[in-house]
């Protein structure tokens, strides 16, 4: 067989693995300052696989090293409104010394490939990757028009990636009306008759804050009633400590309701604690969008043992749900007090859309004709993702990369954890998945 004949018969499903693999050998941590490599190297990588296949992608640079691709297929009928299909290429740092393989060797092992981003979110790059080669190599036009987007630091909140595109250059985006990318239509399995795949239509807003107090400072042997280290640990402890009222949103109540009839048993949202019992390894996650929170991530004060600083400052990551975000202020407000002054570092709002439509309408059937006991489901991201920009292009976003997880895999502990790894698998099951879904959008 010859060269020019293999290329034009491998396939989307023949060649994800390796996609995904060598996409995570590409060490894009993002420290969420320039610091880091960057993801122009990866940047570079994509465009290069789709121009092999006859596309023209934009390599656009934010910033030295912080690069996106763009690209643009044209369908059937490009008269239609345009599908977005976008991820991110940057990761979270991970140490080596704690993985079982290099979190950048992309190693395949024991049935998964390994590394950080696997999850987070190198895989869905390489199935979309997968099959608009695929589709490319053999002619199939998509039915209207898809936006291919690879994009820049998404881990620090996407300033120098999507926000970027969106502020600079909406004209990449023309006519899109809606979106699918990360952190959805992953499984969760019921039992033998029922998986559900949850499709996000919900994220949480975040406010990143640096929180500060100034005092008076002096000696360390000296009394002084006016410390600012005590005054900002009082502060940060209360606000770790507090537990937040439980608030339903729409998109929750819908999980709750599609939960409670796949169970054939009620669930309480007045009772959490034994509604999440029933969740296995979905439970942190689905149990983090049932209110609002603010994690204390960072502490920093003084500069030697022996002298009181004059100031201290600590880090929140606080997220609010769609239609709180004045309560969760004003929440904050008062448990920390009026002499913690409070800056956002980092801001961004909270999405919500209904679980309905043509497009859900494929994905669900995409998810049944490859797993008979699939049943599509909406839920709440308790983070974020670029869809917050994209949304203010008024793009509708949803969050679907389609995955079926073996049921002992803590999906949920993946995202930024350690051991980070794809079930090869789910892999070749995504590819299938989203050729279907392309067809049908």
């Amino acid at each position: 067989m010859s060269e020019s004949h293999a290329t034009r018969t491998v396939s989307g499903e023949d060649e994800v693995v390796d996609l995904c693999s060598e996409l995570i050998r590409i060490d894009t941590s993002n420290y969420g300052d320039h610091s880091g490599p960057g993801e122009r190297a990866a940047a570079e990588y994509v465009a290069e696989k789709l121009a092999e296949v006859g596309l023209e992608p934009r390599i656009i640079e934010s910033h030295k090293g912080r690069a996106s691709t763009v690209a643009r297929i044209e369908g059937e009928d490009p008269s239609r409104p345009a599908l977005l299909i976008h991820g991110h290429t940057d990761v979270v740092p991970a140490n080596a010394e704690d993985w079982t393989h290099h979190p950048f060797s992309g190693e395949i092992a024991d049935g998964c490939v390994w590394g950080r981003g696997a999850v987070d979110m190198k895989d869905m790059d390489a199935m979309t990757l997968a099959v608009v080669r695929d589709r490319l190599r053999s002619g199939r036009k998509p039915p209207r028009d898809i936006v291919l987007a690879f994009l820049a630091d998404e881990e620090a909140g996407g300033t120098y990636g999507a926000r970027y595109l969106v502020d600079k250059h909406p004209d990449l985006f023309e006519g899109v009306t809606e979106a699918i990318g990360e952190v959805g239509g992953f499984s969760f399995t019921v039992n033998e008759n029922l998986r559900l795949y949850l499709v996000e239509t919900a994220q949480k807003g975040m406010h990143w804050m640096r929180l500060t107090v100034e005092g008076t400072a002096g000696h360390g042997s000296m009394t002084n009633n006016d410390n600012a280290i005590t005054e900002l640990c009082e502060a940060v402890g209360r606000l770790g400590r507090h537990t937040w009222p439980v608030r339903v949103t729409k998109t929750v109540r819908s999980f709750l309701d599609e939960l409670s009839d796949a169970l054939g048993t009620p669930l309480d949202p007045e009772d959490m604690d034994a509604t999440l019992a029933k969740l296995g390894g979905i439970a942190k996650m689905v149990g983090a969008t049932l209110r609002n929170s603010a994690a204390p991530t960072m502490l920093g004060a003084g500069y030697k043992v022996n002298v009181i600083p004059g100031q201290a400052t600590a880090h929140v990551d606080g997220r609010f749900l769609p239609g709180y975000e004045q309560e969760f202020l004003a929440d904050l407000d008062r448990l920390l007090g009026p002499r913690v002054k409070r800056e956002d570092v980092h801001g961004d709002k909270a999405l919500e859309t209904s679980f309905d439509g043509a497009l859900v309408d494929a994905m669900q059937s995409a998810l049944k004709a490859e797993d008979p006991i699939a049943r599509a489901v909406p839920y709440m991201l308790s983070g974020g993702t670029d869809a917050k920009s994209f949304d203010d292009l008024g793009i509708r976003c949803f969050g679907f990369a389609p995955l079926k997880l073996p049921p002992e895999l803590d999906f949920a502990g993946m995202f930024h954890g350690v051991d980070e790894r794809v079930p090869v698998d789910g892999l070749t099951f995504g590819v299938r998945v989203l050729d279907r879904f392309i067809d049908q959008c």
